[in-house]
């Protein structure tokens, strides 16, 4: 049976609309009007025991509206889903100590107190017994590395540090699923690299099933095999991160040395960074034209290193909205 079970899941949301003015403040006492603002739109898909998927998309996608409606915040408007057998938005007590939604822009610790004493909040709240409560706190503090911090105030706590604090809190009843909305936003490049291996070893120890947003694709490249592409609400696209380029990307790179200083790339396709001299010269070429481009390259000068590679997963899932947005993208069969 499949952790995530989503079928033609929707939420629109009822916005009242005002013109500006005293004028207008009066008329909508008698008579209000409304937008209906579709966040998200007949979107499917499922997900197996122990999967990480990356849930992408840019701001105002419906990535977050989704995972509430998931981990049972929001009810949808249209829909069905089902995690780990239950109805999320019925909110039963068995699905929420199976589940856990981290939301890097959201506190969820108490504020002014050290961070060991809303873990022991935590620890009542889903009635965990005390020694699986310390086992796992001291097994997470210490994937964590953060047995100096947990006496503080959650107040006194750098981004990083308080973010590691979260993401410890959130699992000390060990769920089985993982609803992670931004969890490295804001962090620098080394607490990003921790956050993420102690997520992939997390989901290695329980076999937990992860659905991931980031805006961040080293989160996505380290931990995701697969990937769920959203934009104005609808999937654009789902399936294995290595098809992205394949589906949506219609040209490779041919990374070269140049073999001497009268070498014209310009011969062999769009120079994309000349770089400076003696250094390596990136030619953009046609996807189906790669190989043969490359093979002349090697026939016709003595080149001492060349690679072929896929463009940056960034500009691929850049491609994707734009074609939605230039509406020559359409739903995946």
């Amino acid at each position: 049976m499949n952790d995530v079970q989503v079928d033609g899941l929707g939420k629109t949301f009822k916005v009242p609309v005002r013109e500006a003015g005293l004028k207008a403040a009066a008329r909508s006492l008698v008579k209000r009007e409304f937008n209906h603002v579709h966040a998200v739109r007949d979107i499917s898909f499922e997900i197996t025991p122990g999967e990480i998927v990356g849930f992408l998309g840019p701001n105002g996608a419906g990535k977050t509206t989704s995972l509430k409606m998931l981990s049972g915040l929001l009810h949808p408007t249209d829909g069905t889903a089902s995690v780990l057998g239950h109805t999320p938005w019925k909110r039963e007590s068995d699905y929420l100590r199976q589940i856990t939604l981290v939301m890097g822009n959201r506190n969820q610790l108490q504020w002014d107190l050290p961070v060991v004493d809303s873990f022991e909040m935590n620890r009542a709240i889903f009635k965990i017994a005390r020694p699986d409560y310390a086992s796992t706190r001291d097994e997470l503090v210490e994937l964590l590395q953060i047995g100096e911090l947990v006496t503080k105030p959650v107040r006194n706590l750098s981004l990083g540090e308080r973010m590691k604090a979260e993401i410890a809190g959130a699992l000390l009843h060990r769920p089985q699923v993982l609803f992670l909305d931004e969890p490295t936003i804001g962090l620098d490049v080394p607490m990003q690299r921790r956050i993420r291996t102690f997520l992939a070893e997390y989901n290695r120890r329980y076999g937990a099933t992860v659905m991931l947003t980031s805006h961040y694709m080293a989160d996505v490249q380290a931990l995701c095999k697969r990937v769920i592409v959203i934009h104005h609400g609808r999937i654009l696209f789902d399936g294995p991160l290595t098809d992205l380029s394949t589906q949506f990307a219609a040209y490779k790179t041919i990374a070269v040395t140049p073999p001497g200083p009268t070498f014209d790339a310009s011969r062999y396709g769009e120079v994309v960074d000349g770089g400076a001299e003696g250094t390596r010269v990136a030619i953009r070429v046609p996807r189906d034209e790669a190989s043969r481009i490359a093979a002349q390259l090697l026939n016709e000068h003595q080149v001492t290193d060349l690679t072929i590679e896929d463009p940056p997963i960034d500009d691929v899932i850049e491609r994707v909205f734009a074609s939605e947005d230039d509406s020559t993208v359409g739903q995946p069969q």
